[in-house]
């Protein structure tokens, strides 16, 4: 999966469904939503299911354009006091998943320590 290539990121079973982590930080979340549960989560994709979600962290900015595009993405009300926005989208067959792959990267980016982005340190000698 794309979450295993980003450095220290971690698979772990949530309250439903699996979700990834960096650092004790949710990026990432898949689960299903069937017969209308978990009904949050369904509320927010308006879909009582069967259907596969996948849910991220964004920027405002970007959180802006994505809830105004419409299906496969949805805005999850519940979002976050950290900065970042939690957005949603519907998996099916026709998923980019080179798309999902961006987003999840950038979700990843917005939560990893500083550290973790910048790559090992050279030493000058």
């Amino acid at each position: 999966m794309i979450c295993e290539k980003l450095p220290e990121a971690y698979e772990e079973r949530a309250w439903v469904g699996t979700r990834w982590m960096v650092s004790k930080r949710n990026f990432a979340h898949v689960l299903e939503i069937d017969g209308g549960w978990p009904p949050a989560y369904a509320r927010a994709a308006s879909s009582a299911g069967p259907v596969t979600v996948l849910t991220f962290r964004t920027s405002e900015i970007l959180s802006d354009a994505l809830r105004t595009n419409g299906p496969p993405f949805f805005f999850a009300e519940w979002g976050t006091k950290w900065g970042t926005k939690v957005i949603g989208m519907t998996l099916g067959p026709s998923t980019d998943w080179d798309e999902v792959a961006l987003l999840v990267t950038e979700s990843y980016r917005l939560l990893a320590p500083k550290a973790l982005l910048l790559g090992p340190r050279s030493n000058p000698r």
